[in-house]
């Protein structure tokens, strides 16, 4: 499904939207029968608290409150909420919104078209749609929301229906549209061309690991985009339990939130050269399967004892790391749901990313607010390097530290990435329960951000 504003020529309805501290002067000037309706009715404009309007052939429009500004800010596209409770067609917002109320109102509307409808026997419902308000850049915002659908799809898709293949042909269906070039090294290739740790993680699985390779653009900075693409993480050996592996599913959502950025820029065609490589593996279990204390030699020449199995997504980030750094690129972004020690961190709402490079840090905060996507840094703290040092190779992918796992994580990939203006992100993908615009379920964090971030970062 593709988000859309509706046709600015069609005819529409009034929604009119009325802040809290506004109620009463917004009353005083009604006419009676409205006056008495919304009173009667217990209307106090909180946010995203809706009234249809009744008119002498149906509803004449709806009033929606606007809140306070204590609400707002612990409610991101809080007027999405009344999107679902209003009559089907086009309707235009009133009301004195800023810039920034403005497109978020605008994007929360078209975040809030979403659904997941593939497996349901029945098409979903269709949804009003919003006349796009003055002075909203209508594409950056359709291609926001397009992005968002496509990683939600990706991330909502069962395993059985989004292996390594299947991932792999998505990718190469983005590719397609967009007029890229997409190439994939799958199964003992893998081994042969020296991707060594993704072929080691992959290689128990009867769906063969790849890794995924679409470029698109011919001039200007170059961007990298890394995701990780662990189809379904059992844990391998060091098997999860079965509460753990609930919502693996998710776990190639670093991938799906590289590919839905990716659409982004490519739909709106900006100036630079993007590359973006995914290693898509299944974690199981065989005979065959990484086992424990295990060491590999990676891509870049750097050995790594195994010491949990379960920590497989640094692995195959790792030789994906290591090969885009074998071409100059201006910024390199990793994006991967690596490590439940940054959802104790910062919970599930916020994308925390590490990047030593200040100006690339400016560029994002700036993105993240523009964008309604939040964001938090973390440390690349370089005292805790020597915690992911086991003596007995060059590095530890699950060192027994007990402390600061997202922290060592991060540091275990910087010594791949060997990029000046390297950032990660360890994101969660998956909205634990229904929000405005954002239904349980998977979810983009971070992509939003970025494009906004973009043009300051690669002087665009």
């Amino acid at each position: 499904m593709q988000p859309l504003f509706a046709d600015p020529t069609a005819p529409s309805l009034p929604l009119q939207i009325v802040p809290s501290d506004s109620l009463a002067e917004f009353l005083a000037n009604q006419p009676a029968p409205i006056r008495a309706w919304l009173e009667q009715s217990r209307f106090k404009a909180a946010l995203g608290d809706i009234r249809l309007i009744p008119g002498a052939d149906g509803v004449a429009g709806a009033v929606v409150g606007f809140g306070t500004p204590q609400a707002r800010a612990r409610l991101r596209f809080g007027l999405a909420k009344a999107v679902a409770s209003l009559p089907l067609g086009a309707w235009r917002i009133e009301g004195d919104l800023t810039p920034a109320q403005r497109d978020e109102a605008a994007l929360g509307w078209l975040l809030a078209q979403y659904r997941f409808g593939r497996y349901r026997s029945t098409a979903p419902e269709p949804m009003p749609q919003l006349i796009a308000p003055a002075g909203c850049d209508l594409a950056a915002l359709q291609a926001m929301a397009a992005g968002e659908f496509l990683t939600r799809d990706l991330i909502n898709t069962p395993a059985a229906d989004m292996g390594p293949d299947e991932l792999a042909t998505a990718m190469a269906d983005l590719a397609q549209r967009f007029g890229a070039s997409f190439t994939a090294i799958t199964g003992e290739a893998l081994r042969e061309q020296n991707f060594p740790m993704i072929h080691a993680v992959g290689r128990a699985s009867p769906r063969a690991p790849r890794l995924l390779d679409l470029r698109w653009g011919s001039a200007g900075p170059q961007l990298t985009l890394v995701g990780k693409g662990v189809c379904f993480d059992t844990g391998g050996l060091n098997i999860k339990p079965s509460a753990g592996m609930a919502l693996m599913k998710k776990d190639m959502g670093g991938a799906a939130t590289v590919l839905g950025l990716a659409q982004m820029i490519m739909q709106l065609g900006l100036p630079l050269r993007l590359r973006v490589i995914v290693a898509a593996v299944e974690n199981v279990i065989s005979g065959n399967a990484l086992k424990p204390k295990d060491i590999l030699t990676s891509r870049k020449g750097l050995t790594v004892e195994v010491n949990d199995t379960d920590a497989e997504g640094r692995l195959v980030l790792a030789d994906a790391l290591a090969l885009a750094t074998e071409e100059p690129c201006d910024v390199l972004i990793s994006m991967a749901t690596l490590t439940g020690a940054a959802r104790v961190a910062v919970g599930p709402d916020l994308a925390p990313y590490y990047t030593d490079d200040s100006a690339m840090v400016q560029a994002l905060e700036a993105g993240a607010v523009a964008g309604f996507d939040p964001v938090w840094r973390l440390p690349f703290h370089t005292p805790y390097e020597a915690v992911i040092e086991p003596g007995i190779a060059d590095l530890d992918n699950a060192p027994g530290y007990g402390f600061a796992g997202s922290v060592t994580a991060a540091l275990f990939l910087r010594r791949f990435a060997d990029h000046p203006r390297y950032m990660h992100f360890d994101i969660y993908g998956h909205m634990p329960a229904d929000a405005p615009a954002r239904p349980k379920g998977g979810a983009g964090q971070g992509a939003r951000a970025l494009l906004g971030a973009l043009p300051a970062m690669l002087g665009l």
